[in-house]
């Protein structure tokens, strides 16, 4: 089973919850896709094994063969290509942007020249390793400074995905492609969010691309004992289960600044959290 949990917006407990959850399971692997500000290794502290450059396949244009057609610029889904033409005694040429190349091939595929070619061009790194003293692999990738493109360095953290064991990605913030990009091929999400406007506003987001992409959800609100009650009508509304409420606590606070699991600070978060993972497992979910 693959779970992922997400937040519409960044600060609302996502990692928080989705380490402790982790934690609470047996056999699991944990893979932080949240490539642009990884955290959760601060969490659980693992041993990496493995470090590996990870890079996407970047267009390179050989003007010998090329035409200046426009064909490569014409399939570019991202306007990462732009050609002008000769004229006279000018000779054309082509331009790649490469921050704005996702990599896709397409280009190199439909010109009609054989003119592409592709060179790996590196945007990060992918570690793996083992959490001790735990049935848990850990997986994560970290873009490159100065990088725009985190789904490709996303696409290949998933792509060391072991379905012999129960796995937790941690998405990033937000709903915009780096989360489809994490969330895609989940068989459930969790939302983790917080009972404020803002977290009203973006949990509603994260609800209709989860309803767009067909991936059963439940909630979780965090710091549940402040804010307004926004998040719960809305649940209430629209049948969406609040599979667990954590309210506001400082020793919470004190043990996230020193790297502690919420899992860790008491008894009954471990409880709690066995709890979910229980219901989890069993899918009792929103369709």
């Amino acid at each position: 089973m693959i779970i992922s949990i997400a937040s519409g917006k960044g600060g609302t407990g996502k990692t928080t919850v989705a380490v402790s959850l982790a934690l609470s399971l047996s056999r699991v692997q944990f893979l932080d896709a949240d490539v642009e500000e990884p955290n959760a290794h601060l969490f659980l502290k693992p041993h990496i094994k493995t470090q590996k450059r990870a890079g996407i396949p970047l267009p390179r244009i050989d003007e010998q063969l090329c035409t200046y057609c426009g064909r490569c610029r014409d399939v570019c889904a991202y306007n990462a290509i732009a050609v002008v033409p000769g004229s006279g005694d000018r000779k054309g040429s082509v331009l790649v942007f490469s921050h704005l190349c996702h990599g896709c091939g397409a280009c190199g595929i439909f010109c009609p020249k054989g003119a592409i070619q592709e060179m790996t061009r590196e945007i990060g790194v992918i570690e793996t390793g083992t959490v001790p003293d735990r049935d848990m692999t850990f997986v994560h990738g970290r873009l490159d400074p100065g990088e725009m493109m985190s789904p490709p360095l996303i696409r290949q953290v998933k792509e060391h995905i072991d379905p012999a064991r129960t796995v937790i990605i941690d998405a990033p913030p937000g709903t915009s492609c780096p989360v489809v990009a994490a969330v895609r091929g989940s068989d459930l999400c969790l939302l983790v969010t917080e009972p404020t406007p803002f977290g009203l506003h973006d949990l509603m987001l994260a609800v209709d691309l989860l309803k767009e992409m067909r991936i059963p959800f439940g909630v979780v609100i965090n710091r549940c004992d402040m804010g307004d009650a926004g998040v719960e009508d809305l649940c209430r509304k629209e049948r969406i289960p609040v599979l667990m409420r954590i309210p506001f606590s400082r020793a919470v606070a004190e043990g996230y600044a020193r790297g502690v699991p919420l899992v860790g600070i008491a008894p009954s978060y471990r409880r709690d959290f066995e709890e979910l993972a229980g219901r989890l497992q069993q899918r009792g979910v929103a369709p």
